[in-house]
């Protein structure tokens, strides 16, 4: 019994960790040089599985991209955006993301999943639109604050200096 309660205190610990950890050592930990490690990408996987199951709150969802190279399917979880009746995706790792680069090598077009299976296209927003998503996403996404050096109540001005770095796209349904 007390094996369960260690090993759900260590999986919550996981989970929240974009919470309690400095930004720093958050990123320095889960994403050395912008990329994410081994076990980053495991803790995805199971995120990404729960995403999809629905069980997850709705703005917790999967993506499905058909590999750029491999031309497997590559799955990970993100978090969505509703501003004005649109849906968008933020690549809080930049313009390399994998799940980024993949959709462009496919036209655009993916599967997100939250307990039903939606084909959806996705469409960049240009750099001068993306700041009140930036904003509204960094409220959102509590895992996706640390790869942001401003916090949730920053003024729109903080985002628009950073919104070239952080490609967002429009979730557009097929």
């Amino acid at each position: 019994m007390r094996w369960l309660v260690v090993a759900f205190a260590v999986l919550v610990a996981l989970l929240t960790m974009a919470l309690w950890m400095p930004k720093r050592w958050y990123r320095a930990l889960l994403y050395p040089g912008g990329r994410p490690t081994r076990f980053t990408t495991r803790l995805n996987s199971f995120s990404s599985w729960l995403g999809s199951l629905g069980v997850a709150p709705s703005f917790l969802v999967s993506l499905e991209t058909r590999g750029r190279r491999s031309g497997q399917v590559r799955r990970v979880p993100l978090v969505m955006v509703q501003m004005g009746g649109e849906r968008f995706l933020v690549s809080i790792l930049g313009d390399k993301a994998d799940w980024l680069l993949n959709a462009e090598a496919n036209g655009g077009e993916a599967v997100l999943r939250h307990g039903v299976v939606e084909e959806v296209r996705l469409e960049p927003v240009p750099v001068g639109d993306r700041t009140p998503i930036l904003k509204a996403y960094v409220k959102r996404a509590p895992g996706g604050r640390p790869h942001f050096d401003i916090g949730p109540d920053a003024p729109l001005q903080e985002f628009a200096q950073v919104a070239e770095h952080y490609p967002v796209v429009r979730v557009i349904p097929r």
